[in-house]
């Protein structure tokens, strides 16, 4: 039996670690009273060890020659084979004196998609010498030292062996969760379970008080959980329901607990506040002496000094004012600083009235085109947590309209008094009464601790939060025949109420046939335990849709592949459902016949804002899609048909007329298209006017190539179809045709594929038999026009290549006869701007051109004469956009000269305001960056 029950606290800003013996004997608890922090060793000084309940989420990657090797040995370490790198203590002193060097805030990064999350990108804008590391190495080189440190202390009791509990932000998407258990298996922790921080830091408060606990809560029906942590912000409601209907709790009755609602993902907690103190003391530093704006380094650098004065200033018996000192560099280490003071009022009234203003319960977070985007990360745009948590109440109000009677607050920035009572005042605002606050007495400490308590509670040792879900859960059921599609609609039940989180039910009743081999989607909803006949459903019970309440949730498309050959055939299979302990309906499709075949579908059961599952509700077939089908298949279909060439040129007319003009064809319509020509790939190689229109139909149809489900399976199909190359090569158009296809759709392809673009690129326009050997018999040749258009679409590149690129692009520009007035000069112009754009369309932020490049590259468009080639502030608006990312931003001095030259030139309003300030594009600006526009329905953030 595993001895230790151990919960870890993988924080933004603190690791935590705590545990308890969670063995058993004849019934009675044994060492499970008390939960212990666990003391991690790590560096506070240079040779120094010590052990402290929290380990710093930080990481100091040091110069070259920086530190001496036995300064950095740990007692778990090796002689002088120690890595170079400073974990813990040490690492928040030593990149508090040294900016670029420190890797902070990696659990923020996880939740953003935005970046290549296993790439190395941290520190965020550290130079060209910094080692760097991925989001995820560096979350499991926390996990790594934590189980070293253990496996020390517990050398027969191995960490990797104990019953661990990982908690994870609430609000963690499938994607952060994902890789936060990959972290924990590279650390050496490939076994354990995630649990909700919020739900942690009850679960500790249950744990203290589990012996009063009927007493406690005897007044108590709805609590609110609100954890405000390093990176991000969460709210849980808990509701406290009587057993056996009793009016009262009573000593002999304990309370039913049940989780009823968590919050959306927030990117906004003790980091933000940080940095807008930084930008304080940024501002009087650059105003006193009249300096330059800081780097991304010595802004991060500020932050961690004004994090420490946070700290001080708003702790209890604080003092008046402290002072924030930003070192110099090299040789400027003490000459070079620069000193401001904050001072107690100003820095509470920042953050209390900036962060936790007092507002109205049905006022709403605002969304603004712009937000606050500083070293990448996306944070959320309104920094006020009491406008996002009247939304949230809002969103999961109870049936009767009730607000929470109490409030249990956690994160290190609640031990702050003004804080937590500015927001349990705002609370007690719009509920017209007070709340009782449950008392936290270390929230620093209270999640890792709650972890614990949450192993304890499974095995029967604590109290425990009712895991069963508060809705039953249903698949929808198709039509077998065409005589039921007239019955009204039916959905079998997959999960009743009060299922246990992390337990598998097996539908043992019912068989269903699972398609495989190609694309499916299953459609999941929810209803109430009164909305059939006032009782729950059970598992199994088919139930009419047209008599209850169901609440409709996102669908899952997917595209399930058979692990045998075959392709597409039908499986009998047995459904075997779970819910997780994050919030998601796992599911099963178990072979009949051999059940060690299965195929998993997980639900995402908070995400209500379906964009695809909206869009088929807006955008029906248009009437006469049947008829379009069956122009498709006459053109593309069986060879038994004859068709004139006439006909083939006509088809695209003959859409439009039945369909309406292509450029409103809806994303929904689009894919369905896209599908219908896909099967009849193989009508393309007819004629070369065959594949003209093919190609020319199924690259609009995928346009961007990502962003609507299913979109990565179709571009899956679609891409193995570039090795073949086209047939008609001797065609022109059939040339042109098939490099506009892989423009349109490279949203969708990977780096790899996006390399392999790149390659045959180089090699039409610029290669040779003598240097790159003979030409690939299916590379299609490609005019200079689909080549430049083609280059600026590939953001997947790294940004290395955009560089050479766009070294070549200027050489080119120098040959054109007249760079004012040539068409090719525009052409070359407008992908400059697209390859060096500061924020890429659907490319991740560390793959743009380095700001130095950029910077080259504007200065010599700013030669140019504008007024004669429009492309010229094309280039110069995307190349000078601002993000309020450091790290990519061009210099203010410099974005003030193009901001003066386009309103100069006349350009659209947009433009300059883009430069001036972070914000999205509009349609006619993403049109233009494209080459044409997006589908109709289909938004991405830009």
């Amino acid at each position: 039996m595993k001895r230790y029950a151990v919960g870890i606290d993988l924080g933004t800003t603190n690791t935590v670690v705590a545990y308890a013996d969670a063995r058993a004997s004849d019934g009675a608890d044994a060492g499970s009273d008390e939960v212990r922090l666990f003391e991690i060793e790590q560096l506070v000084a240079l040779g120094e060890v010590k052990a402290a309940p929290l380990l710093p989420s930080l990481r100091y990657h040091p110069a070259s020659g920086e530190l001496v090797s036995d300064d950095l040995r740990l007692p778990w370490s090796a002689g002088g084979d120690t890595e170079n790198v400073v974990i813990g203590r040490l690492a928040r002193k030593l990149g508090a004196q040294v900016p670029g060097r420190l890797v902070a805030s990696a659990k923020s990064w996880l939740s953003h998609a935005a970046v290549d999350r296993l790439a190395p990108i941290l520190p965020w804008g550290a130079a060209d010498d910094v080692a760097k590391i991925s989001p995820v190495d560096a979350s499991a080189s926390y996990l790594a030292h934590v189980r070293a440190a253990w496996n020390m202390h517990f050398p027969h009791a191995p960490l990797e062996l104990q019953d661990i509990v990982l908690t994870v932000p609430a609000s963690f998407d499938e994607g952060a969760r994902a890789l936060t258990v990959k972290a924990a298996a590279q650390a050496g922790l490939p076994t354990l379970r995630l649990l909700e921080e919020p739900q942690a830091a009850f679960y500790d408060w249950l744990f203290r008080h589990r012996q009063t606990l009927d007493a406690e809560l005897a007044q108590t029906r709805l609590i609110l959980v609100c954890d405000v942590g390093g990176g991000t912000t969460d709210f849980s409601l808990i509701t406290v329901a009587l057993r056996d209907g009793e009016p009262q709790l009573t000593p002999e009755l304990t309370p039913e607990l049940t989780r009823i609602g968590v919050g959306k993902h927030l990117m906004l907690g003790g980091d933000n506040m940080d940095l807008v103190l930084a930008h304080i003391a940024e501002s009087r530093m650059a105003g006193e002496e009249g300096a330059a704006r800081l780097s991304a380094g010595a802004l991060s650098q500020l932050m961690e000094r004004c994090r420490a004065a946070k700290e001080q200033l708003l702790a209890a018996n604080a003092p008046d004012k402290t002072t924030v000192t930003l070192l110099g560099a090299g040789a400027r280490v003490i000459g070079g600083a620069r000193s401001v003071e904050l001072t107690r009022d100003e820095v509470e009234r920042t953050i209390v009235d900036g962060f936790f203003p007092m507002v109205a319960a049905d006022e709403p977070a605002r969304q603004r085109r712009s937000g606050i985007v500083e070293f990448g990360l996306p944070y959320a745009s309104d920094a006020a947590v009491t406008r996002h948590l009247a939304g949230f109440l809002m969103q999961h109000a109870t049936s009767e309209g009730a607000l929470p009677d109490t409030l249990l607050l956690n994160g290190g920035v609640f031990r702050a008094d003004a804080l937590a009572r500015r927001l349990q005042d705002t609370l007690a605002k719009w509920r017209g009464a007070p709340l009782r606050l449950l008392h936290n007495d270390n929230p620093d400490v209270a999640v890792a601790r709650g972890a614990v308590a949450y192993t304890l509670a499974r095995k029967g040792l604590a109290p425990r939060i009712g895991g069963g879900s508060p809705r039953s859960y249903f698949l929808m059921l198709e039509a077998s025949s065409d005589a039921e599609k007239d019955v009204p609609q039916r959905a079998i039940c997959i999960l009743p109420r009060g299922s246990d989180e992390g337990h598998e039910i097996l539908l043992t009743d019912r068989v269903f046939a699972l398609r495989v081999g190609q694309p499916v989607r299953f459609h999941l909803i929810s209803s109430t335990a009164d909305a059939i006949n006032q009782t729950a459903p059970r598992l199994g019970d088919i139930v009419d849709l047209a008599h209850g309440d169901f609440a409709r949730l996102p669908p899952i498309a997917t595209a399930l592949q058979a692990d045998t050959a075959g392709g597409k055939q039908d499986i009998p299979v047995q459904l075997a459902t779970a819910l997780t302990e994050v919030g998601t309906l796992e599911m099963h499709c178990v072979s009949t016949t051999d059940p060690s075949r299965r195929w998993l579908l997980e639900f995402q059961l908070r995400d209500r804002d379906a964009q695809a599952e909206q869009d088929e509700q807006q955008y029906a077939l248009p009437p006469r899609f049947a008829d379009a089908a069956a122009q498709i298949d006459r053109i593309f279909g069986t060879r038994a048909q004859k068709v004139q060439a006439k006909e083939v040129t006509q088809l695209r007319t003959r859409l439009e007329k039945l369909l309406g003009s292509r450029e409103r064809w809806h994303t929904p319509l689009l894919r369905k298209l896209f599908d219908l020509l896909w099967e009849r790939a193989k009508g393309r190689r007819r004629s070369a006017e065959h594949e003209r229109l093919w190609l020319n139909l199924i690259g609009y149809c995928l346009r961007p190539g990502f962003g609507y489900p299913l979109d990565d399976w179709r571009i899956a199909q679609l891409w193995p179809l570039y090795e073949t190359g086209v047939q008609y090569g001797n065609d022109s158009r059939v040339n042109a045709e098939w490099w506009t296809l892989w423009r349109r759709v490279a949203g969708g392809l990977q780096q790899e594929a996006q390399l392999r673009l790149l390659n045959d690129f180089a090699f039409n326009v610029q290669g040779s038999e003598e240097d790159s050997g003979p030409r690939p018999t299916t590379l299609a040749s490609g005019s200079e026009d689909d080549m430049l258009r083609l280059v600026a679409s590939l953001e997947r590149i790294p940004a290395g290549y955009k560089s050479e690129i766009g070294a070549w692009l200027f050489e080119r520009l120098q040959q054109s006869p007249s760079v004012d007035k040539d068409a090719l000069a525009g052409r070359i112009l407008w992908a400059t701007g697209r390859i060096g754009a500061r924020q890429p369309f659907y490319g991740s932020a560390h793959d743009v051109v380095p700001p130095e490049v950029g910077a080259e590259w504007l200065t010599a468009i700013l030669a140019l004469n504008w007024k004669r080639n429009e492309a010229a502030a094309f280039a110069a608006a995307y190349l000078a956009r601002m993000t309020g990312d450091r790290a990519r931003d061009l210099p203010l001095e410099l974005r003030e000269q193009v901001i003066q030259r386009l309103a100069a030139a006349g350009a659209p309003a947009i433009w300059i305001a883009m430069v001036r300030e972070p914000m999205q594009l509009d349609e006619a600006s993403e049109r233009l960056v494209l080459g044409e526009s997006l589908p109709p329905g289909l938004k991405l953030i830009a």
